[in-house]
């Protein structure tokens, strides 16, 4: 039995349960040659609030699951009605992508979410809340505590240049994501009681 890849439309925020519905029941009613895997690929997001470096982890294709599964009988043509009714009977799914009969994926698709999917486990993204020209308070390093404005971002290698006051001249600093903050306008002194 030939497996294929298709994509699957679940209702959004019930992917991880219809994965693991998937699964399970796929080896619980002996389907399990007929459904290999199942994927549902994310990325962890670091972003730094209030001082604190947290990471989250966000999916990529919300409401959506990417399965291989032998929908199609070995000719490619005619439906594999059991795992057709199995997969479609899993509650939370809605149906397969690209309408009946579903459209298999092509190989050098597969390979690019396979690859994006790798590539995104290797390290944490870091979230970016920050623009040229916003003021911004250095948490850690030799620059700590010291407020700079920041003049350029370079999303590929999760860094940014900071304009710093040193000794009465502006210095650019080279600084990673997670080592500035947004700096928080001091709130104005309340007014004395007469």
């Amino acid at each position: 039995m030939r497996l294929g890849w298709f994509v699957l439309q679940t209702l959004t925020g019930q992917e991880q349960k219809v994965q693991r519905l998937l699964e399970a029941k796929s080896k619980e009613l002996g389907l399990d040659a007929s459904i290999g895997e199942v994927l549902m690929p994310t990325e962890r997001v670091t972003s730094v609030k209030m001082g604190k470096k947290t990471t989250v982890v966000k999916k990529l294709f919300p409401g959506y699951l990417f399965i291989q599964a032998a929908v199609y009988e070995d000719d490619g043509k005619k439906r594999n009605e059991p795992v057709w009714s199995f997969i479609k009977g899993i509650q939370g799914v809605i149906g397969f992508l690209g309408g009946e009969p579903p459209r298999e994926m092509r190989a050098a698709e597969v390979d690019a979410i396979c690859g994006q999917v790798a590539g995104v486990e290797e390290k944490p993204k870091p979230k970016v809340d920050f623009e040229p020209g916003e003021l911004v308070r250095i948490t850690d390093g030799p620059f700590m505590n010291s407020s700079g404005v920041v003049q350029s971002i370079d999303h590929d290698h999760g860094r940014l240049t900071v304009m710093v006051t040193i000794f009465g001249g502006e210095t650019p600093v080279d600084l990673e994501y997670w080592q500035v903050e947004r700096e928080v306008p001091a709130a104005p002194a309340p007014h004395a009681a007469k």
